[in-house]
């Protein structure tokens, strides 16, 4: 027989960790070498049951001080008792519930629910900043109508215990070392039988259909933003809850404005004489409604005007976010003879002014200083 591991070298723990430290090193190392997470690694599979194996006897007080005095002779029938100590209680299933807390179907606390659905619905950027109501249709199943959900084709009939499982909804098994848990094969995990079932949903309680459902998205809501609609799942059947459905939003670009968080831009082009002489400029609001600006003479490509309260709302709160009117200032193309005539001038005329082009002369006094190595 193959040498096995010290259990607690296996779980890197101390012989006097308490059952804390055993629990915490367990479902990190569980985690870490858990199948799912390494796919076709032999060796992890192989480390993720000897970690599952220490863990079932030192969790257990009894077992670990039968470990301590005997070693794995314990549970190898060289131990106290013939055949050693039963491993009943705290099988894989039972680990896998406690660690995730999903398991056939449940959810935590033990209780069980229809499946959660999601769906993706994509709006526009303007009914993100208005909000509004979308009608989607969701393939799911729903409560059988002949049955009243009950599974059974006399709905006075009250489903019977399953004789297999005797209502726990799932069933033992042992795998060489360890005792795993399964859904019960007979009740296909529901814990009932239904001895005359329904002939339009055979007996569980639900039927395929597609179902319209109108969603509220609220004003504000980003890209990205998961709602959740509670019992707007999957139908569980045989009075089992409802699951709940997940809608994912997703909201389009604009071809004006752009977003960050509540706040709205814009990018505005601004004629090279209308920023030097200064004007007065209509733009658009994402409501639908226009707005005047005034760029004052001067202004630099860059520079923001801010436009207060016209962003987004800000989720379950009353604030609003601004609106910012960027200027980029546009060079002209094609200029005519006479524009280049006037342009020649005006820049002869520039040129002995510093307090005319304040940022030119700034740098290019900084760029003399850096060759004659004053920076």
């Amino acid at each position: 027989m193959a040498t096995k591991i010290d259990y607690y070298a296996v779980l890197e723990v101390s012989r006097d960790a308490n059952g804390d430290e055993i629990k915490r090193a367990y479902r990190k190392l569980a985690m870490k070498y858990h199948p799912d997470r390494n796919p076709g690694d032999a060796e992890a599979e192989n480390r993720f049951k000897e970690i599952n194996e220490a863990y079932d006897v030192l969790k257990d007080d009894q077992k670990r001080a039968a470990y301590d005095r005997f070693g794995h002779a314990a549970f190898e029938g060289g131990g106290p008792g013939a055949g050693g100590f039963d491993f009943g209680g705290g099988g894989l299933g039972d680990i896998f519930e406690q660690m995730f807390g999903d398991m056939m179907g449940g959810r935590r606390g033990g209780r069980r629910s229809g499946a959660d659905l999601q769906v993706q619905v994509t709006i526009t950027f303007a009914e993100a900043f208005a909000g509004v109501k979308k009608k989607i249709t969701v393939p799911t199943r729903v409560t059988c109508e002949s049955c009243d959900g009950t599974g059974s084709a006399d709905k006075d009939a009250q489903p019977e215990t399953c004789p297999s499982c005797h209502g726990a909804r799932k069933v033992r098994a042992q795998q060489g070392f360890f005792f795993v848990e399964r859904p019960c094969p007979t009740c296909h995990g529901s814990g009932r039988l239904i001895r005359n079932p329904c002939k339009e949903c055979h007996g569980t309680g639900t039927v395929e259909k597609n179902r319209t459902i109108e969603v509220t998205i609220p004003a504000g809501v980003e890209d990205g933003t998961r709602i959740r609609i509670s019992g707007e799942g999957e139908s569980g059947g045989k009075g089992v809850p409802a699951g709940d459905l997940y809608v994912h939003v997703s909201v389009e670009q604009h071809a004006i404005f752009q977003r960050d968080g509540a706040n709205i831009y814009c990018r505005v082009p601004v004629r090279m004489a209308q920023a030097a002489l200064g004007t007065e400029i209509e733009v658009p609001v994402v409501d639908g409604s226009r707005t005047k600006v005034k760029i004052p003479a001067g202004t630099q490509t860059g520079e923001h005007f801010r436009l207060r309260g016209k962003g987004f709302s800000v989720l379950r709160s009353s604030a609003r976010g601004d609106m910012y009117i960027q200027v980029v200032v546009e060079t002209p193309r094609h200029l005519t003879k006479r524009q280049r005539e006037l342009l020649e001038e005006f820049e002869g005329d520039a040129a002995g002014h510093a307090k005319g082009s304040p940022e030119s002369t700034g740098f290019f006094s900084k760029v003399k200083d850096f060759f004659e190595g004053k920076l």
